[in-house]
């Protein structure tokens, strides 16, 4: 490695109400990292998850960073890796999503470029499990994406400057209870519930439609099973919604709302008042999509 190489990766909201494990937007909230020649693995965290993140060098990025290695069939060379992290971690904003693109990302670029986006994207998935999170962090702005066999199939959507609510209680819940809460099955009305509303929530977005993201932003498939076994879940996201259009950002336990720029202060204030009222302290702030995906720092 001849020079210190930068990488920048946003946090990520999936799901955005009915379209669950298929739709993802990027926010504009990163984790910087710096990759520079070292002895062995080296691995140093500051900001978001530092305290845990730095216990050992074994986390989602180190491990990304290697399995590229391995896939290429190179030998890793002594690295140093440098995390800034903004994004909240455990909170449904794509943490582990932004950790797997950063380690292959700049793996592949202190190899020359050996593997093209699809390539990394595909990656990606393996590691996470599903694409919702990684391709938007990966290509900027609104991705809707499936597997299709052994192919992602996805496509990207520019979308406008709204104005974004997130608020994180904090509380335990990781995604493996997240899961745990799903049914096994979900009735056919669920289904096509779901289904129509996803494809509006798309238009919605990408025209600044509060008024449809609003009527069309309702799920049945996730929102309801997870809401009840998190303190204060329901309470919030009503008051969410009463701003304007809100969903559970991912899995949880972090709400998104997408809000009137005037109304944020208040909206941030409530929804955190809801989980306040039951003990639970909270995170939040106010930020905005961004077009851009992970990307190295020139």
């Amino acid at each position: 490695m001849s020079r210190m190489i930068k990488i920048r990766v946003p946090a990520t909201s999936a799901n955005l109400g009915p379209g669950f494990d298929c739709m993802g937007m990027t926010l504009d909230l990163w984790n910087e990292i710096a990759f520079e020649a070292g002895e062995g693995l080296e691995y140093w965290a500051g900001g978001e998850g530092a305290e845990k993140l730095n216990k050992g060098n074994r986390n989602l990025l180190t491990k990304a960073f290697v399995r590229l290695h391995e896939v290429c069939g190179k030998k890793m060379e002594g690295v140093r890796i440098s995390a800034c992290n903004q994004i909240l971690m455990s909170s449904g904003l794509g943490s582990s999503a932004a950790a797997i693109v950063a380690g292959l990302l700049g793996a592949n670029e202190t190899l020359g470029r050996l593997l093209l986006p699809g390539d990394l994207l595909k990656l990606a998935v393996e590691m996470e499990g599903h694409p919702d999170n990684v391709a938007p962090a990966m290509a900027g702005g609104l991705v809707v994406s499936v597997v299709a066999r052994n192919e992602i199939v996805w496509r990207r959507y520019e979308i406008p400057e709204w104005t974004i609510v997130i608020v994180k209680p904090l509380l335990d819940w990781p995604t493996k209870a997240a899961r745990a809460v799903l049914p096994a099955h979900v009735s056919r009305a669920d289904a096509i519930h779901n289904i129509g509303r996803a494809l509006l929530v798309a238009d919605a977005l990408q025209k600044g439609d509060v008024d449809l993201l609003r009527k069309t932003m309702e799920d049945r498939i996730h929102q309801p099973y997870r809401l009840k076994h998190i303190v204060g879940g329901m309470p919030a996201y009503k008051i969410a919604k009463h701003f304007g259009a809100a969903a559970l950002s991912g899995a949880g336990p972090s709400l998104i709302a997408f809000v009137q720029a005037e109304a944020a202060q208040e909206a941030q204030s409530r929804i955190a008042g809801a989980f306040n009222e039951r003990g639970i302290e909270t995170r939040a702030l106010i930020t905005k999509p961004t077009g851009l995906g992970a990307y190295r720092v020139e």
